[in-house]
């Protein structure tokens, strides 16, 4: 699944046009390295997230198309 959809299908951010702007600016990593919005994501991947002072890491338990609202905290976990 694609970064930007998967940070929108997780609600890690709520919208796929933020995610895919954040992408671009090169304030999100998968294990590490800055990667576009088109990146694959995977089960065991880390997800850092730079929001401005503060990071959110988080490693991907599930991936999945479409998830109910209920359901999206347990695509993740934070680190």
């Amino acid at each position: 699944m694609r970064l930007d959809k998967y940070l929108k299908v997780s609600r890690l951010i709520k919208r796929r046009t933020v995610a895919n702007d954040a992408c671009d600016a090169g304030r999100v990593m998968i294990n590490d390295k800055v990667v576009k919005a088109s990146a694959a994501v995977k089960v065991g991947d880390v997800i850092t997230i730079n929001f401005g002072n503060k990071d959110v890491k988080v490693e991907v338990l599930d991936v999945q198309e479409t998830v109910r609202k209920e359901q999206a905290k347990e695509m993740f976990r934070y680190l």
